[in-house]
């Protein structure tokens, strides 16, 4: 039942409440249809990669990009590889200034343990639009 107190006199309004619910959970159920989820990729490079094996993993990047997830690029360091941290950012920078066209860099290369990690998301005009 409905009531409209502003009315002159209240109005009262009589509904099928099984009908309310099934119309209102098909309205949700739109809502959720039409958001993205979008998910983290992780693409994971060794400080002294070769540059074929780095074109593999740009490309694979770029394609995460491209269907507009979020890349998580981790350079890992073994034994004492730690120790040349400016390598990994080296790296970290090469892969940014690759996919800098399609992407923006939402977190800057950064040390985590024995790994280097830097995220980069799409850039807006660049995401399929899902039809």
């Amino acid at each position: 039942m409905e009531v409209a107190p502003s009315a002159k006199p209240p109005v009262c309004r009589l509904m099928d409440y099984g009908k309310f619910k099934f119309e209102q959970s098909k309205r949700e159920k739109e809502a959720r249809k039409k958001q993205k989820v979008i998910s983290i990729k992780e693409v994971k490079l060794r400080p002294n990669i070769d540059e074929h094996d780095f074109l593999v993993k740009a490309r694979n990047a770029r394609k995460f990009l491209g269907a507009g997830d979020k890349v998580k690029v981790t350079i890992m360091f073994r034994g004492r590889e730690i120790t040349h941290p400016e390598l990994g950012e080296k790296l970290s920078l090469r892969m940014v200034d690759e996919l800098s066209d399609i992407s923006a860099v939402e977190k800057p290369p950064k040390v985590e343990g024995r790994n280097m990690v830097t995220i980069l998301i799409p850039k807006i005009e660049n995401t399929k639009e899902e039809g």
